[in-house]
């Protein structure tokens, strides 16, 4: 079976998901719910399934391919991943989700000699479909964000922005870990899980490890119902375009947003642009 073949999976796809569903739950309650015990067992169980799988002749190739996604989740694990603007926070951030997305990459390029994870760039030039996309993102995020996050109270999963620091602060750190988000979740966990999984079943598994990161972030409440649909259109656009720029580009202008309603929740009293907020 070629690993190159997007439209090549398992032979069997019932069993070849149930190893990834294990990585997925281990997500969850590593990340959701830090049962470390539990979500290290689903981990453990999930490695030894693929390898079964592998074994019994139910998939190819398998085994490495999940494990260097349970070598990403795992050390997502190592650390409280809960919004930290402080120069300690940021050096945390910024060794854990690099850790998260270079071993990966070192496993399957190096260690496992399998075809590399790629990250397509794709370039600038969008139909208008995309570009009518983009602007949907911007409507969409603008009526439904501020009223997200301020009627829950989620915004005060933030630390305080008030100085210019820490508005600077804030905006490098919502943007870096956007690209992250993009650059471990769709072009790591995604392409991963499409060289043995069918489209629909490689984005929601990923979409299970995505939304666990996303509410150890913050977004939490009733978060999950606009970060699932979020996880799964990125993962079929990326499918569909292949174009790296396109779906951080999407990514980041919902984050703007983000930053402003942050900006706002902390600073009611400052001049805002919104409409929704409760």
């Amino acid at each position: 079976m070629s690993r190159r073949d997007d439209d090549r999976y398992v032979k069997d796809s019932t069993w070849g998901t149930l190893p990834a569903t294990l990585l997925g739950l281990a997500a969850m309650f590593l990340l959701v719910f830090h049962q470390t015990t539990l979500g290290y067992f689903l981990l453990a169980c999930g490695v030894f399934g693929a390898w079964l799988c592998d074994f019994t002749a139910l998939s190819d190739g398998l085994l490495p391919d999940l494990t260097a996604v349970a070598s990403g989740i795992m050390i997502l694990s190592l650390s409280d991943l809960a919004a930290d603007l402080s120069n300690a926070g940021m050096l945390r951030f910024t060794l854990v989700l690099g850790g998260a997305l270079v071993v990966p990459y070192v496993l399957t390029r190096w260690v496992f000699r399998r075809d590399p994870i790629v990250f397509p760039w794709g370039g600038w030039r969008w139909n208008r479909a995309q570009w009518a996309y983009l602007a949907a993102v911007v409507v969409v995020g603008y009526l439904v964000l501020p009223w997200y996050f301020i009627s829950t109270g989620v915004y005060l999963n933030w630390p305080a922005i008030h100085t210019p620091n820490e508005v600077a602060r804030l905006l490098v750190g919502v943007n870096a870990v956007g690209i992250w988000d993009e650059l471990f979740f769709i072009c790591t966990v995604f392409a991963l899980y499409r060289r043995h999984f069918q489209l629909w079943q490689a984005n929601l598994l990923q979409a299970m490890v995505f939304v666990s990161f996303l509410w150890e972030l913050g977004y939490q409440s009733w978060g999950p119902l606009l970060t699932i649909p979020f996880a799964l259109v990125q993962g079929a656009i990326f499918q569909l375009t292949k174009n790296l720029a396109y779906v951080i580009t999407v990514h980041l202008l919902f984050d703007v947003v983000v930053f402003l309603v942050l900006i706002h929740g902390h600073n009611p009293s400052w001049p805002h642009i919104f409409l929704t907020v409760p």
